[in-house]
Order: C-alpha cells, then sequence, then structure tokens
C-alpha cells in the first residue's frame, strides 16, 4: 500500500551554531540527558517479536472507529471488517512512524543549531530515541501487519515547516512542544485502547523516551520567550495555531475510506459528528495547552485561538515536563 518515493529532498536553511565553552550551564538539561543515557533499549531485541499478531482481530475496540454502527458500517460483512481492523491499524502506526522520522530529523537539525552545550548533548540523544523509534514501529509494520501507509499530507506539511524554518527556537516549538506533545497524548490513549500485547510494549517504551523529549523543549524555551520582541511573539503564536488545527486534521484516514469505496467528504462529517472522535482530539492536546502556558505563551490572541479549537479547558492541567 505504501507507494511514496524510497527517497525525497527538502531544501532547508538555518545557522549552525559552534559552542566552545564546553562545561555544562543548564543543570536540568544535563539531568535529562544523564537519565537518557540510562534509559535506553533496543528496538530489535528488547521487545518480545515472538508474540504472534493477527492484524485482522479486533486489537482496538470496534467502537473507537467514527462511523461504527453507521449504514456503512452495518454494510460491511465480517471479511471486510476484519480487513478494515487491519487497515486502520496499519495507517494509525504508519503515521506514527512517519511523524517519528520527523522528529529523528528534526532533533538532528537542532544538534547543529542549539547554541549551548547541554542541548547539544541532549539533542543526539534524542535522534538516538527517534531512530530506535522508527526502527520499532517499522518492525511492527513490515513483520506483524504487513502493511504500511504514506504520510497523511496534513503531517506532512507540518513536518516540513518545522524542517525548513531558520530559527532554533521554533523547530522546538514546532517538534518538542505541539508534535511531541501531541504524540505523547495519542500514545497514552492508544495504549488504554489496544488489546495487542506487543504494540502495548513497543508504545510504552517510546512513550518514556517522548516524555523526556518534551522536557527537553520545555527546559531549553522556558527563559527564551521573555525577551523575544512582539512581531517576533505573534509569528510564533501563528505558527503554533496552525500546527495545531494541522494536527486536529490529520486524524482523518482519507487513504483507507477510499480503499474501502467509502464517499470521504460524507465520512468526514460523520466523524466531525462523532462525540467520540471530538473527545479524542480534544484529549490529545491535553499535553500541549499546558507546556505553552509554561513557556509564557499563552497570552489572549493565543487563548481566543485556543477557545476556537476546544482546548482552552487544559491551561490549568499539570504540565507534563
Amino acid at each position: 500500500m505504501l507507494t511514496q518515493d524510497a527517497g525525497e529532498s527538502l531544501p532547508t536553511h538555518f545557522d549552525v551554531n559552534y559552542v566552545w565553552e564546553y562545561a555544562s550551564k543548564e543543570e536540568g538539561l544535563r539531568n535529562l540527558y544523564e537519565k537518557s543515557k540510562l534509559n535506553q533499549w533496543n528496538a530489535a531485541t528488547d521487545p518480545d517479536w515472538s508474540i504472534d499478531v493477527d492484524p485482522e482481530a479486533e486489537n482496538v475496540p470496534d467502537q473507537s472507529i467514527p462511523w461504527y454502527g453507521t449504514k456503512y458500517w452495518d454494510a460491511l460483512n465480517e471479511r471486510d471488517i476484519r480487513r478494515l481492523r487491519h487497515s486502520s491499524q496499519a495507517w494509525s502506526l504508519s503515521q506514527f512512524m512517519h511523524g517519528e522520522q520527523g522528529a529523528l530529523m528534526v532533533a538532528a537539525q537542532l544538534v547543529n543549531c542549539v547554541p549551548d552545550i547541554d542541548a547539544k548533548f541532549y539533542a543526539a540523544q534524542q535522534t538516538a530515541d527517534e531512530a530506535r523509534h522508527v526502527e520499532a514501529y517499522q518492525l511492527y509494520l513490515s513483520q506483524k501487519l504487513e502493511k504500511e501507509y504514506p504520510c497523511n499530507p496534513d503531517l506532512r506539511t507540518l513536518l516540513d515547516q518545522i524542517l525548513s524554518m531558520n530559527e532554533w527556537d521554533m523547530k522546538y516549538l514546532g517538534m518538542q512542544i505541539l508534535v511531541e506533545g501531541l504524540a505523547l497524548a495519542a500514545f497514552g490513549m492508544q495504549n488504554q485502547m489496544t488489546r495487542e500485547p506487543l504494540i502495548k510494549d513497543i508504545t510504552s517504551r517510546i512513550m518514556a523516551d517522548e516524555s523526556r523529549h518534551v522536557a527537553f523543549g520545555v527546559l531549553s524555551l522556558r527563559e527564551f520567550y521573555k525577551d523575544v520582541t512582539e512581531a517576533e511573539l505573534r509569528v510564533r503564536e501563528e505558527f503554533a495555531v496552525e500546527a495545531c488545527y494541522l494536527m486536529r486534521d490529520r486524524l482523518f484516514p482519507k487513504v483507507v475510506w477510499e480503499e474501502f469505496g467509502l464517499p470521504v467528504s460524507e465520512m468526514i462529517e460523520i466523524a466531525d459528528k462523532s462525540k467520540l472522535l471530538r473527545e479524542f482530539r480534544t484529549m490529545l492536546f491535553s499535553k500541549i495547552v499546558p507546556n505553552v502556558k509554561r513557556l509564557g505563551l499563552l497570552n489572549d490572541r493565543l487563548r481566543e485561538q485556543f477557545g476556537k479549537l476546544g482546548i482552552l479547558g487544559f491551561e490549568d492541567w499539570e504540565p507534563s515536563a
């Protein structure tokens, strides 16, 4: 099913920063780096790959599909339902894999562009983490599900924007705070729903890494935004809002709907009206809003936009970092 080219280039430009002062200056970042070194795992050997996985089983409750119980669901026979489960899980995990590759590439950029040695050390460690995550998902998709899907266009747009940014702080904001924050919430909700022990174990391992990555972004940016100009702040607000909309909209598996001959526009309408999906989409931002507030970015303008998205209620939640 995966039809994208094997490789593709993306022109980028950003300043590369040497750091000639090698002594640690940020205790929190250095501690995070030490924790990361102690908590490495091997994607090829630590999960129990001997576990049999039936990709067509109800590994996630069918009721989690937004159009469950509609006329389109009722028209499916048992064979179609099994195929749909397989495709839906493969699509979801494929997007996780593509997102992890984006995180891998951004972390590698951060090694070059961040202006202090503690951040360079941790960004290098995160790069290794993200490579392991891509590997784990690729092994699961190829060996257990035997099916992959291309990167969702909305996710691809957001990754391209982050990778193409010149400013190192906006790479942090885009990946560490927004994308990683949403991923952490998504992984947590998947782990609550899945009944398949291998992917539950893999996801738990990845979540432990991702929580450190979000903390990396918060620790690196917590003082930075106090000194930016009003114009610079407005650019970052606008990007945060656009990124949130892209992350929300990337949840529609249009390619799967097309595969099953379902009307995409009507499926989007059904999904938008689904109480379950609305709650799921809203909860995805539970890790993002508190950390945006912690960074001092949640002013009246951004609060208004988050209110339109229906996610402002998370502003007083405990920050994940």
